[in-house]
């Protein structure tokens, strides 16, 4: 007769438990996720600007547009996440919460949405006075954005950093009952 197989240490964000910290591959799921859902908001928000400003050329007004693109994910994003959840964390069953596991306030969601900038504007602020090819800027900022996503792994409940700087938490959620 074998012996019984040793027993192995589930890692709390492998095991799925609610409040526990998601595993990486989900968060960046997530984050995949929410980048399609949110083309569809740019595309609105653009279509919207051009319609409301009169913008017959694309490089007209580009820096405004920019600025009102920024300032509808703001809200989209310090909107959803006050209330717990954005569309695609409803789907990977995440929820943002403070350090303490209650809900976070508008403020600190959007201190979290500012924060999240550094996922991209370390790179594009390293490469601002290089002419770079499209796709040169594209591994640069893919490299800075796996860099970022690995760098979880450092924190002691291997959150991202922007939720750490934030005072927030990324944890799973139970699926409602059906």
């Amino acid at each position: 007769m074998s012996a019984a197989p040793p027993a192995r240490t589930v890692h709390p964000a492998q095991a799925g438990a609610p409040g526990a910290t998601p595993a990486l591959w989900r968060r960046m799921a997530c984050w995949l996720y929410e980048g399609l859902l949110m083309f569809a908001v740019v595309f609105i928000a653009g279509y919207l600007f051009g319609t409301l400003s009169q913008t017959r050329n694309a490089l007209d007004n580009r820096h405004a547009l920019q600025a009102f693109v920024c300032l509808v994910a703001g809200i989209y994003f310090t909107w959803f996440w006050a209330r717990g959840q954005t569309l695609a964390q409803k789907t990977w069953h995440l929820r943002v919460v403070d350090k303490t596991g209650r809900a976070v306030t508008e403020a600190r969601a959007l201190l979290r949405y500012l924060l999240c900038w550094l996922w991209f504007l370390p790179p594009l602020a390293a490469m601002a006075p290089f002419s770079l090819s499209a796709g040169a800027a594209a591994v640069i900022v893919s490299g800075w954005v796996a860099l970022w996503a690995l760098l979880s792994r450092f924190h002691p409940q291997r959150q991202f950093w922007h939720d750490a700087l934030a005072g927030t938490r990324l944890v799973h959620v139970d699926r409602p009952p059906k």
